[in-house]
């Protein structure tokens, strides 16, 4: 029997699981470029839930968390926001975060909260939506090209050494 995936507004009592996969979501970063991304330490999962927690309720913020079989298995953190002057961005909604766990992944969940998430930003007037992926991370750069994101901006990172 196949099992539901339900994507939802992320709730306090997820807010734990949540932490621990922004952790995650550092972690891989760090892992693909140890240069360019922060290490995780032995705070960054209460860190990284209290920061999420603090967001729940704001009006132009999308946390939302992906359910399968009562268990939390991805989120999507997202904002609208107003002009980046260094960004050189007009006013947007923002997906900050898409994390799925590794065993879960391949089943459409990653579709699916980048779906909810970018309806959220709609309903709250964004008119454009950008995100950023790391170089390396070619599933989710397939993921969000297929939704029809693409390509405007290239980090480019200079290890300046003493």
């Amino acid at each position: 029997m196949l099992s539901t995936i339900t994507i939802k507004a992320a709730r306090d009592e997820d807010v734990p699981v949540l932490g621990k996969f922004g952790a995650d979501l550092m972690a891989l970063h760090h892992q693909w470029d140890p240069e360019r991304f922060i290490p995780t330490g032995t705070g960054t999962e209460a860190s990284y839930a209290r920061w999420l927690g603090s967001q729940l309720e704001k009006s132009e913020v999308v946390v939302l968390a992906a359910e399968q079989d009562e268990m939390i298995v991805g989120y999507a953190y997202a904002s609208v926001e107003g002009y980046d002057y260094m960004a050189l961005r007009k006013p947007a909604g923002v997906i900050h975060d898409l994390f799925v766990e590794p065993e879960k992944r391949s089943q459409g969940i990653g579709r699916m909260l980048l779906e909810a998430a970018v309806a959220a930003l709609k309903e709250r007037g964004a008119n454009l939506i950008v995100l950023s992926t790391a170089h390396r991370n070619e599933a989710a750069q397939r993921l969000f090209a297929a939704a029809g994101f693409r390509p405007t901006m290239v980090e480019m990172t200079l290890d300046v050494k003493a």
